[in-house]
Formats: C-alpha cells, structure tokens, sequence
C-alpha cells in the first residue's frame, strides 16, 4: 500500500491496464460466442443442403399417385368444363356451299315472315348480312363457318324481332378472314392464348392456337326504350350463344327536353265524385319518346 502511494502514477497505469484487459476479454468472449453460434448454424445449413442435394428427386409413391390423382381429377374437371361451354354455343357442321345457299334463302324468308308477324321493318333486300352469297357460292372450307355464323345471326335477329323494335335501319356482318374476296377485318380485341395469358407472339416462332374466335356484326335499330331494353337483356342472357356487346351507343329521338307549360292562370280541376273517375288523361312528359340503338355485338366460337 505504501508503494501504491509513493507511485501513483504506475498504480494508477496498472489499474486503468487490469481493467482494458479485463474488458478486452469480456468482449471477446461475446464476440467468440456470435461466431460459434454462426459457424454451427451454417454448418446445419450447409448439411441440408448436401443431404437435399443427394436425395433422389423422385417423389414417394403414396405422394405420386395423389398427384396423378389430382391431375385426372383437373383434366376430367376441365374437359366437363370446356363440354359445358360448346354446348352454349352454335355447333359448327358440316356444310356444302350449295346447301349454305339453301339455308340462306330458307332463314332469310322465316325473317321476314317473323317481321311481318312482330310488325318491324327490315331494310330493302335484306339478306342477314349474306348479300353476296345470294348471288355467289361459297368457297367449300369456308361453308361450315358461314353456315355457323348464319345460325348466329339468325338467333340474334330472332331476339331483335321479338322484342318488337320498330325498325331495323341497318344491319352489317364482318366477314370472316377465309371469304372469297374478304376485306381485312376491323381489329378486334386479342384472342385468349392457351394458358390462360396474351402472349406475343415472337420472331421466327409458331403462333399459339387462339381458344376463341368472334364473329362480328354491327346493327343498327330504332325502338321503345323498353323494347331496346328487353332486347339488350334478352342477348346478354341468351341460352345457345354467347353474344358480347362490345359498344353500344343510344341516342334519344327528342335531343330536347318537354317545354315548360304556363302555370300563371291555373284551371279549376272540377272534383269527381266518388263513383265516377277522372275525365282528363294524364300527359307523360318523358317516356314517351323513342331511341336510336347502334351496337356492335360479338358472337363468340370455341375452337378446342
């Protein structure tokens, strides 16, 4: 103690050096045990992944035949699926161009028979969209898809006419890519691919089969409102086709509203008595008028 206190200046030194040492193993120690705990954790890491690279990638049996399970049941689910979506729509057949032509004049008087039936007016020489076919014959690989689209056609005008519109203005089919003498059609929206995805179609490679082809008209028609209504309704709810009403455009008759009536001097309205009911009809303001209905419908084909 008394050499302590004779030199302070070596005590004090070798107490500040104890303590660095002492601190300086404590903290080794604590970076030692981080590092141990590291090593062994990657050591189990990199054991698993030796282990998971030698094992065999071939399922276990039992898991093998649930999965073959779950694919049949999938694919049986599927082809069920894909049945329930052809029969709702036109059945493709197998048609001769001359036979098209006979089906075409047979669905072209039955139109105007229902027309004069359900008192609508059809265009001039009206021939559901086929007016060159009257004339002409088909070319024979395209006559089974005519003949479909001419089924198509003939439910959609079926539906337009019983819902009893006035009149029918126009009426224009777009024809199909493999008619004689076919315009290139309008672009319509992209065909679902296979997989369920848009895919496009790179250089050089075969272009997936689209699962959906659509058969274009655009028809234009003047009506009640709830006859246009009853029609708009009726296709989006059809049975044996699926109809896609891709635009739709509707323009009122009367672009202005009623004119406003002079109330300054009103007429007494003589009370009736309570056996005897009102002499006045009523005056519908709105309701009354009628529309211009201009749309562009998609008939759907499946081709799976």
């Amino acid at each position: 103690m008394k050499w302590f206190q004779q030199n302070r200046a070596l005590g004090a030194l070798l107490l500040v050096s104890g303590i660095s040492i002492l601190l300086g193993a404590a903290l080794f120690y604590w970076r030692w045990s981080i590092w141990s705990d590291g090593k062994q954790t990657f050591g189990q890491a990199a054991t698993e992944r030796t282990r998971l690279y030698r094992l065999d990638p071939f399922p276990h049996e039992t898991n093998y035949r649930k999965l073959q399970g779950y694919l049949e049941a999938y694919k049986a689910a599927l082809d069920k699926f894909k049945e329930d979506l052809t029969s709702e729509v036109v059945p493709e057949l197998p048609l001769a161009p001359n036979e098209f032509q006979s089906r075409l004049r047979q669905a072209t008087l039955a139109t105007e028979e229902r027309a004069r039936t359900n008192n609508v007016k059809l265009p001039g020489k009206f021939e559901l969209g086929f007016d060159e076919f009257t004339r002409t014959m088909p070319d024979t690989a395209v006559a089974p898809l005519l003949g479909q689209e001419l089924s198509q056609v003939q439910m959609l005008i079926n539906i337009l006419l019983d819902a009893k519109v006035d009149g029918i203005t126009s009426f224009r089919r777009r024809p199909l890519p493999g008619e004689r003498g076919a315009a290139t059609p309008a672009p319509t929206p992209p065909a679902i691919r296979r997989l369920g995805s848009l895919a496009t179609a790179k250089p050089g490679a075969t272009p997936a089969t689209a699962l959906i082809e659509r058969n274009v008209v655009d028809v234009t028609f003047k009506a009640a409102p709830g006859a246009a209504r009853k029609f708009i309704n009726e296709i989006t709810s059809s049975t044996g086709q699926f109809f896609i009403i891709r635009t739709l455009y509707v323009h009122n008759e009367k672009d202005k509203g009623p004119p406003r009536e002079r109330t300054a001097n009103p007429t007494p309205t003589p009370q009736a008595s309570p056996g005897q009911s009102p002499t006045g009809a009523l005056n519908f303001i709105v309701g009354n008028e009628h529309v211009e209905v201009s749309a562009t419908i998609e008939m759907l084909r499946f081709t799976f």
